[in-house]
């Protein structure tokens, strides 16, 4: 069984969508993905620097534009048995699985960027940070020591805590035990409450669409469940915006359906990277350029 995976916000890269404009068919669906959403998704494929595609109204539209694309490309007539998508790349995997259509997925991520950029921008200061190691028990008590949210359960050992600017800074300057800690790079703390004001915004968008129920089994960012409800699946997408990712649940799901390869869509790298350290053995692809569409296309012959 092939599990097809789509990365989150902070996979993009300067550049990232200029060898795949050399496909012609990509090229195409990258125009018509712009045309759903309110910005220039090639312009900032390829031209836009590094702080402006870090901005959370431009790269989660980037993001999920760039998986559709590619996936579409890789993928052709066959159907992977599951996927999943982490944080903003859910609505990219929701697409897929059939509930709704691209451009549907265009216009919705487009609503929760802007709605997340604007509750990022009218909180206190927030930010996030990578904590890598450690022991779970200790990890989990400095984060509530620092009134911080693990707001990314990625499994391998890796939990992206989130909350005020002052709390990461403290939980940076005491690291927990055998762990390090990295501030990311971001523009608050995403998949917490201080995000409960974009719900409402997605919300009333999300009331325009009307789901269909999947037709590829996709799992759920809140637990890792299937999902098998166009209805559900969109509910707990706007919902999602506020609350933890446990893609250390995701993966368990994968592991215990029998999955037997692993394709992540461009830009792709960091799901496999945490793939590999929780789902060893499983054979696994990212997409990253055309150059990586032999290797994608052999593992779908031998797993989709």
């Amino acid at each position: 069984m092939l599990a097809l995976i789509c990365p989150g916000q902070g996979a993009q890269t300067p550049g990232m969508l200029e060898p795949w404009l050399a496909l012609p068919s990509v090229a195409e669906r990258l125009t018509a993905l712009s045309d759903a959403t309110e910005i220039d998704i090639v312009a900032h494929g390829t031209t836009s620097d590094a702080d402006t595609i870090r901005d959370t109204a431009v790269a989660q539209p980037l993001l999920v534009a760039t998986a559709l694309a590619t996936a579409r490309e890789v993928l052709g007539d066959l159907v992977p048995g599951v996927t999943a998508g982490h944080s903003v790349g859910e609505f990219g995997a929701a697409a897929i699985a059939g509930i709704f259509s691209d451009a549907d997925a265009m216009a919705l991520v487009t609503v929760r960027a802007n709605a997340m950029a604007h509750a990022a921008r009218t909180s206190e200061p927030t930010s996030m940070a990578a904590v890598l190691g450690g022991e779970p028990d200790e990890v989990a008590a400095a984060l509530e020591t620092y009134g911080l949210t693990a707001a990314n359960m990625n499994g391998g050992g890796q939990v992206v805590a989130a909350g005020t600017r002052a709390g990461i800074e403290a939980l940076v300057a005491n690291a927990p035990a055998r762990a390090r800690v990295i501030e990311l790079q971001v523009a608050g703390a995403f998949h917490t409450a201080f995000m409960a004001p974009a719900i409402e915004v997605l919300t009333a968008a999300a009331s325009g669409v009307t789901p269909s129920d999947p037709v590829t089994a996709l799992l759920s960012n809140a637990d890792g469940t299937v999902v098998t409800s166009g209805t559900d699946a969109l509910a707990r997408l706007v919902k999602q915006v506020a609350n933890p990712v446990r893609w250390d649940l995701c993966q368990e799901q994968l592991l215990s359906m029998g999955v037997t390869g692993i394709l992540e869509v461009a830009p792709g790298g960091v799901l496999t990277g945490l793939a590999k350290r929780s789902l060893k053995g499983i054979p696994a692809v990212a997409l990253k350029t055309p150059d990586d569409l032999p290797a994608a296309r052999e593992l779908l012959e031998a797993h989709a």
